[in-house]
């Protein structure tokens, strides 16, 4: 029996790996009610299967809030619908999140253009390595002759390139200075492979799709002009990154949705779209119950296939047990994830106790604490009296590190409502009860 409770307690562990889901998965629980009538398929699918024009999209949210799972359905959604879907997470094997520029996901763009369109002729994109042949002669693979290069070879030649700007810091300037010059030329051949590869699309396929997947994940830095490197390569690049000819959606950092240019994003790319936290709570703190019991159907999807045990008084020792570990979530999936399978790591016997779950949470809390700059604890007690959010770089730093969660709703006439809140993790933070009383004080005297 020992052995079967072991069995069954690991089973569950794993289940609760934090990792997208494939599409078409039997535990991935439809969110959209909750998340303001967000989704993917209508907000970015519909758009790129209507359109008589190339659309080049944006897609956000908190990493970690599902983005991947639903644009693997997006994939799934397009390729049904006769498109060629071309995706890729950039920060696997292309680019350093700790460090980017538009140069390494134009040269992640055609090094799997290169991958997955190999019945298109290359030649262009052959011409183009040949000519850069002093320039990135260091960096090229010494025993491939660039005057015969087939597709296999040009792939290898532009891999070895991503992945010395993903590993290489001492190598990764270096490339850029040589590429840089050279990237509307780039451009022209990459679009005339484009241009051969939509004439010989398999299967019946009609439309070119490119998902960018894991930009989001790019982190700030900002220059002592003020500019950031978002702005530089999402704003300053934005004709380059439109520049392909065919549809692309790129992830981009929720902390630039957010931001003084809002209007021109929307102006260059369309109005981004953003995948928001499931709601918990009301604005008022009380319990979001559509939100909750989403969440609930989450862990459940995750574990069921190893038992049939009751979840709220089987698995969990109560239902207002698996409630709070649903609530300190604050509706962040990667959080209740997490969470679930802490709790499950404290369990020997069970039902996953309380204190499991306390214990959970503590360590989580630990973790948020340590997210928070000193001069942000004020920020995040002002947000939480009014429930927004300010036009500035505190307040982004704050949505990127995912210590302010973004919420939606419909209300009764129809109307998308957004509001903000500090992640519930935070408020029993002894530094945040502080500023709290201040900012309390502050408007009481």
């Amino acid at each position: 029996m020992t052995n079967d409770i072991e069995a069954l307690l690991d089973n569950i562990y794993n289940s609760f790996t934090p990792m997208p889901l494939p599409a078409g998965d039997p535990q991935y629980v439809e969110c959209r009610e909750v998340r303001g009538d967000v989704e993917i398929q209508q907000d970015l699918g519909k758009s790129i299967r209507r359109s008589k024009e190339l659309t080049c999209q944006l897609y956000s949210g908190y990493r970690g809030a599902g983005k991947t799972t639903e644009l693997y359905r997006l994939q799934t959604y397009l390729e049904e619908k006769n498109c060629f879907v071309v995706y890729f997470a950039a920060d696997e094997e292309d680019i350093s999140v700790q460090d980017v520029q538009y140069t390494d996901i134009l040269l992640a763009c055609t090094r799997h253009l290169l991958a997955q369109l190999q019945h298109a002729d290359s030649t262009p994109i052959a011409n183009w390595l040949r000519d850069r042949r002093e320039e990135l002669k260091d960096f090229f693979l010494q025993d491939v002759k660039l005057e015969k290069l087939t597709i296999e070879a040009q792939l290898n030649q532009f891999a070895k390139l991503t992945a010395a700007i993903r590993t290489e810091p001492s190598q990764r300037q270096k490339i850029r200075e040589k590429v840089e010059p050279h990237t509307e030329t780039l451009l022209k051949a990459l679009n005339q492979f484009i241009a051969d590869a939509q004439q010989k699309l398999p299967d019946g396929k009609t439309q070119l799709v490119i998902i960018a997947d894991n930009l989001d994940r790019i982190v700030p830095i900002f220059r002592e002009s003020g500019r950031s490197n978002h702005e530089e390569i999402f704003l300053d690049r934005h004709e380059q990154l439109k520049a392909l000819d065919c549809h692309i959606v790129y992830t981009v950092p929720i902390s630039m949705i957010y931001s003084k240019w809002a209007t021109d994003l929307k102006d260059n790319y369309g109005i981004p779209k953003v995948l928001p936290s499931v709601m918990v709570q009301w604005q008022d703190g009380s319990v979001y119950e559509p939100g909750i019991a989403k969440l609930k159907e989450t862990i459940k999807r995750r574990i069921e296939p190893y038992t049939d045990l009751d979840l709220e008084t089987e698995i969990f020792a109560a239902p207002d047990v698996l409630e709070q570990l649903c609530r300190m979530s604050g509706g962040y999936m990667r959080d209740l994830i997490q969470l679930a399978q802490e709790a499950t790591n404290r369990t020997e016997q069970l039902p996953i106790s309380a204190r499991a779950v306390q214990r959970a949470i503590a360590e989580l809390r630990d973790v948020y604490q340590r997210a928070v700059e000193e001069d942000q604890w004020q920020i995040l007690a002002q947000v939480y009296k009014s429930k927004e959010i300010g036009n500035d770089n505190l307040h982004r730093g704050l949505l990127f590190s995912r210590c302010l969660l973004e919420y939606r709703y419909l209300n009764q006439q129809g109307d998308k409502h957004t509001w903000y809140d500090v992640h519930p993790i935070i408020l029993d933070v002894s530094k945040f009860k502080d500023a709290l009383k201040q900012v309390d004080d502050a408007n009481h005297a």
